[in-house]
């Protein structure tokens, strides 16, 4: 699953399925043992956890970056390989 970008301890990949539709837009966010998938359009926790301050660090950065996240979408859906993506500063 690529990496699209990395912060204070948490990892956010998205899912590579050319060809396949597999959900609505979202990705994955890793901080330690736990693990949270969040929408894009909106972005919305839509399963799993994150310690509370990570999650709100997940979803500040996620606002922040929201289009580069559905372009990024795009191109993975695509066959095509996900531009990183700035970290949250």
């Amino acid at each position: 699953m690529p990496e699209l970008s990395r912060f204070f301890g948490i990892i956010v990949r998205m899912y590579m399925e050319a060809g396949i539709q597999h959900h609505v837009p979202h990705f994955h966010a890793y901080y330690q043992n736990e693990v949270a998938v969040y929408g894009i359009n909106p972005i919305e926790l839509v399963s799993g956890n994150l310690p509370k301050r990570q999650q709100r660090m997940v979803e500040a950065w996620a606002e922040l970056h929201q289009s580069e996240l559905l372009e990024d979408w795009d191109r993975l859906q695509a066959g095509h390989t996900p531009q990183p993506i700035a970290p949250l500063a």
